[in-house]
């Protein structure tokens, strides 16, 4: 053999040993590494992270030591008792969101259809009036589908699905977020409402008759919320605000109750009024349009059923 072909012999062997030391090194980090960085991420110590995925609080700090370790960075800043996801974690976050769901999928393969669960967030609107018909459809179709909806204000949704406790997010409007595509979906009306004895029903209520009235809106936060104050507000810029609710079922409670106008998406009252406990007011305002939109995260890849759902959402 040639000392030229020795020497090229010899290189390959190092590069074939520098690759399987790469790929080795990249192998010692686990899923449960990855499982446990996520529920720190989550609940922000080690003990919620331990109770979040029932293991110990000794064996989920090894777990975070470990995967530190093998990554050569801090994943979290000491805050005290707090474990604060720093831009390393930020970084990880999503690639390991992945993963676990991917690898959640595979688990369940050749078992169940779509087995890992479809997590879903929906501002109230949405989640109520729009979601129960989309989600029977999508059942109709895929049974074994096991679906999770946390159902909050689209503040709170789009904190679920940058944090990856969804996977899909429904909201109100055509909100901005740099972690996040937003993908316009529907038009939504807003209306607004009495009870049936009210003075003004029946009427088309004039700009003077809807400022001496007071309002129930929904609290500061929702989509709703938002939408209202953008159509009342340069209406009625001293608007008489009795109450504020978390709900629309409560807001629509409490104008049957009598304690005032509310604000909310024809959606919402659409049975309401055919049943004929709530009135829709005419009034001389311009009519207001709002988006109702579908988020996801940019860095995630959403497994088989989450896109699945979204396409069928879509159609």
């Amino acid at each position: 053999m040639g000392l030229c072909q020795a020497a090229c012999k010899f290189a390959y062997r190092i590069i074939l040993l520098t690759v399987n030391q790469k790929i080795d090194q990249r192998l010692r980090l686990t899923l449960r590494q990855l499982e446990v960085f996520a529920a720190i991420a989550r609940g922000g110590t080690t003990r919620a992270a331990a109770d979040d995925i029932s293991r110990s609080q000794s064996a989920a700090s090894n777990a975070l030591g470990e995967l530190e370790s093998v990554l050569g960075v801090q994943l979290f800043d000491r805050v005290g008792k707090k474990l604060v996801i720093n831009e390393n974690g930020r970084a990880l976050l999503p690639r390991a969101a992945t993963v676990l769901e991917h690898a959640a999928e595979t688990e369940m393969l050749f078992t169940v259809e779509h087995a890992a669960p479809l997590r879903l967030a929906s501002s109230y609107t949405i989640g109520e009036y729009l979601l129960p018909d989309l989600i029977a459809g999508w059942k109709s179709a895929h049974p074994r589908s096991h679906v999770r909806v946390q159902i909050a204000n689209t503040h709170d949704v789009f904190d679920s699905v940058t944090e990856f406790r969804a996977d899909i997010g429904f909201i109100e409007g055509s909100h901005s977020h740099p972690e996040l595509a937003v993908r316009r979906w529907r038009t939504d009306h807003m209306v607004i409402i009495a009870q049936p004895g009210h003075p003004m029903a029946g009427r088309r209520a004039s700009g003077r008759q809807l400022a001496n009235a007071g309002w129930v809106l929904r609290e500061p936060g929702s989509g709703t919320r938002e939408a209202s104050d953008r159509w009342l507000i340069p209406q009625l810029p001293e608007m008489q605000l009795e109450l504020e609710l978390s709900t629309n079922e409560a807001v629509k409670r409490a104008v049957a109750a009598g304690i005032g106008l509310g604000c909310l998406s024809e959606l919402a009252v659409r049975d309401s009024v055919q049943q004929g406990w709530l009135v829709q007011l005419g009034t001389t305002f311009p009519a207001i349009d709002r988006t109702l939109s579908i988020v996801r995260h940019r860095s995630k890849k959403l497994g088989s059923a989450a896109e699945g759902f979204m396409q069928h959402c879509m159609a």
